[in-house]
C-alpha cells in the first residue's frame, strides 16, 4: 500500500482511509498485522484504528481473528449515484438475459482501470466465477472490462496496456493483441475473452450507453465455452443493453 503511510502528522483520517483501502478483491480478509503491512503502518496504530473502525461498524472481526469490510461501509456504498442509479436501472434487464440464457450475468462500470461490478446473478449450475458484487477485476481480462476499456479514455488505455497483468496462461499480455481486440470491440460491438480471468470461464459483453450515445457500462455473462451460440448469446445481452439505454435517457452517469 502507500508508502508514505508512516510519515510525521499523516491524519487520524487517512491511516483510517489506509487501513480500508488494504481490502480488495483479492484480500477480502485480513489479520492485524496484514492489515498493518498493507497500510503501512506500526502494529500499535493499526490495532488502535482497527478498533474504532470496528465499533462503528466499517470492520468486523471473524471468529478466526481475522478482519472483514463491515455491513456500515456496504450501507453507504449503496447510497453513491452512479452504481445505485445505474444498478437499479439495469436490475430487471439483467433478470431478463439470465432466464433467457441460464448463465452467470454481469453489470459493470469502469473505475479507473478497474472494472466495478455493480450486479451479478447467477444460478445453482453455474460456471463458478472469482467476480462479486462490489468487486473490481483488471480490465484486460474480463469482457466486460474490454468493453470498458476500447471506449475509456486514451490515457486510461495507455495505462492498462503499459502494465498488462496475468491472471491464466490464456490471458493477453500483449500490447498488440490487445489493441486489435479492442479496435474489434468498437468494429463489431461485442468483446470475448477465452479463460482469461478464470480457468473454464469464457465471456461476452457489451457496451450499454445512454440516450446521446456515450458508454456508461458494460453488460456480459459467462459460459464454457465461445463454440456455440455465440450470435444468440450477444443478441440477448445486446437487446438487453438496448432496453437499459432506454431507461436511462440522457442521463450521462459520468465516470
Amino acid at each position: 500500500m502507500a508508502g508514505n503511510a508512516r510519515r510525521p502528522g499523516l491524519s487520524v483520517t487517512s491511516r483510517a482511509l489506509a487501513l480500508l483501502g488494504a481490502f480488495d478483491s483479492t484480500h477480502p480478509t485480513l489479520t492485524l498485522s496484514e492489515l498493518a503491512r498493507r497500510a503501512d503502518l506500526p502494529l500499535a496504530t493499526a490495532h488502535r484504528h482497527v478498533g474504532e473502525l470496528v465499533a462503528w461498524g466499517a470492520l468486523v472481526r471473524a471468529t478466526t481473528g481475522h478482519y472483514e469490510v463491515g455491513q456500515r461501509i456496504w450501507e453507504l456504498g449503496l447510497l453513491a449515484p452512479l452504481p445505485s442509479g445505474l444498478r437499479q436501472i439495469a436490475a430487471p434487464f439483467l433478470q431478463d438475459v439470465y432466464k433467457a440464457t441460464s448463465v452467470t450475468v454481469h453489470f459493470a462500470v469502469r473505475e479507473d482501470v478497474k472494472a466495478l461490478y455493480l450486479d451479478r446473478i447467477s444460478g445453482n449450475d453455474a460456471i463458478p466465477v472469482v467476480s462479486r458484487v462490489g468487486g473490481r477485476l483488471p480490465l484486460h481480462s474480463t469482457g466486460v472490462g474490454k468493453v470498458l476499456l476500447a471506449y475509456a479514455p486514451d490515457d486510461v488505455q495507455v495505462r492498462v496496456l503499459g502494465g498488462l497483468t496475468r491472471m491464466t496462461r490464456y490471458s493477453i499480455t500483449d500490447p498488440e493483441v490487445l489493441e486489435e481486440q479492442l479496435r474489434a470491440v468498437r468494429r463489431e460491438g461485442y468483446a470475448y475473452t477465452q479463460e482469461e480471468m478464470s480457468l473454464g470461464a469464457c465471456s461476452l459483453a457489451v457496451p450499454v450507453r445512454n440516450g446521446c450515445g456515450e458508454v456508461v457500462a458494460a453488460l456480459g455473462l459467462i459460459v464454457a465455452s465461445l463454440d456455440a451460440e455465440r450470435t444468440r448469446l450477444v443478441a440477448a445481452l445486446e437487446v438487453a443493453a438496448n432496453g437499459i439505454r432506454r431507461s436511462i435517457g440522457a442521463r450521462s452517469f459520468s465516470q
